[in-house]
């Protein structure tokens, strides 16, 4: 293996299994998966070695940036795992305002407070040690999408390692099928993305944070609220997130389930901070409100500490999420339970309902797919023994939205557990020609599912 300058490891190592699912954010892991071997690549010239070395091997090609897939998309059998930790680097031109980005850096941790030294801003992802590869590869919902658009959006080049172990580069103009490619094909991509071109904006001066607190027996009348103002009242500075949690016990009471109206105003002064979110307080229940707070002069690293403390590491986790449309009663009946019926014994689990009312035009990329409301349920635990429990209600609730669901967004999906459409079928058929054009002999790896003949469909609609 002198052809790598990195760490190489097959399954007689004895720490083999371990460097396969390094980094791995989710405990519950599978046990019918484990690759071939593993290359912890040093730097491209090693991706690039790594890609030759499976074709000389007859493997296929799997790729880890920060190891946050929920379902592990990076172990799979019979192939290599590339793991690009070290590939974790970034600069940026001060006379173009485009940054760079390698895969494997911390979009929260590493690359914001990166640009923030410079005055800028990326809207890249809420959870801080996400790795940047996979996150922009999905299109990326990040920071205040709903008004500023999807991470991928600000992609405006990539460098891509391609199954024939070439080094290429990919915009509007040069390769302009796997640019269109990289910004929504996820884990299906036909290369490895080693360097991402970013378009950044000024960085804002305040950042505000609205906080409601509501029992959860006023959840059907704000949410149905919420949908109006999200699209009427609020504008597109500011990121609308609702979240069935329960919060810490006060003075030794029992854990309450509630629900948390939250907006997060990213804008330049408090003034325009409290104008933006001034319409929280129109909200119906506002005088049932446990709390309200208008506008509590935050920063993105505090956010960015309530992530780490909702999404703790080295824990059991099930995920499971929904694109929802539909007349707004019906849509908020229907995701009720994904809210307020979490089993008692599950406190550290949460739901997120994130508006996207605006419903901005998208761009020509293969990520396609938006409604006006995201939803994704979050399960986090450490008792195996509660898989069966966890996974049982999370298909039920899913089951009883299904009359709302449009489809799911591919950063927080399980194809090997429910397989839904995450692009038109327009654009996956573009994107099986992008495929077969760059990686005719699957090389790279495809979607991870339990039934791959039916890719990019709603199950219950076979």
């Amino acid at each position: 293996m002198s052809d790598f300058t990195g760490k190489f490891f097959v399954p007689s190592d004895e720490n083999f299994v371990e460097e396969a699912f390094s980094r791995a954010f989710n405990k519950r892991r599978p046990t019918d998966r484990l690759p071939s071997a593993v290359l912890r690549a040093a730097d491209v010239d090693d991706v690039i070695a790594g890609v030759k070395w499976a074709k000389a091997n007859n493997l296929a090609v799997t790729v880890r940036s920060g190891g946050h897939s929920w379902a592990a998309w990076s172990i799979q059998n019979d192939t290599l795992l590339i793991d690009l930790e070290h590939l974790h680097n970034a600069g940026y031109d001060e006379e173009t305002g485009i940054a760079w980005a390698e895969p494997a850096i911390q979009g929260g941790n590493v690359l914001d407070p990166f640009l923030a030294e410079r005055g800028r801003f990326f809207n890249g992802g809420h959870c801080p040690p996400v790795g940047v590869g996979g996150f922009l590869l999905q299109g990326g919902q990040g920071w205040c999408q709903r008004g500023w658009g999807w991470a991928a959006e600000s992609v405006v080049g990539v460098d891509v390692v391609t199954a024939e172990g070439e080094l290429v580069h990919a915009d509007a103009n040069e390769n302009s099928d796997l640019y269109w490619a990289a910004r929504g094909a996820g884990p299906s991509f036909p290369g490895i993305v080693v360097k991402f071109y970013l378009k950044t904006r000024p960085r804002f001066g305040y950042v505000g944070h609205n906080v409601q607190i509501y029992d959860m027996a006023d959840f059907s009348e704000v949410m149905e609220w919420m949908y109006h103002a999200d699209k009427n009242l609020i504008g597109p500075d500011v990121e609308i997130v609702c979240v069935s949690l329960t919060p810490p016990s006060m003075n030794g009471e029992p854990r309450k389930r509630v629900l948390a109206v939250t907006g997060l105003a990213l804008v330049d002064s408090k003034e325009a901070a409290d104008e933006a979110l001034a319409p929280f307080q129109q909200c119906p229940a506002i005088d049932r409100a446990l709390v309200n707070e208008p506008n509590e002069a935050t920063s993105l690293a505090e956010r960015r500490e309530d992530q780490i403390r909702m999404n703790p590491e080295d824990h059991r986790w099930y995920t499971d999420n929904i694109w929802v449309d539909g007349d707004p009663k019906e849509v908020v009946e229907r995701i009720r339970p994904l809210f307020a019926d979490i089993p008692e014994e599950e406190p550290e689990a949460f739901a997120i309902w994130f508006g996207n009312g605006l419903m901005r035009p998208l761009p020509d990329m293969a990520l396609d797919m938006q409604t006006p409301a995201y939803v994704a349920s979050y399960f986090v635990y450490n008792d195996a023994a509660n898989d069966v429990r966890n996974r049982e209600y999370l298909n039920g609730a899913m089951a009883y939205a299904q009359p709302v669901t449009t489809g799911q967004y591919l950063g927080d999906s399980d194809f090997t557990n429910r397989q839904l459409k995450f692009m038109s079928d327009k654009n996956f058929e573009k994107l099986q020609g992008i495929i077969a054009n760059w990686d005719a002999d699957g090389r790279f790896v495809r979607y991870l599912a339990k039934d791959p003949a039916n890719i990019n469909k709603n199950h219950w609609q076979l």
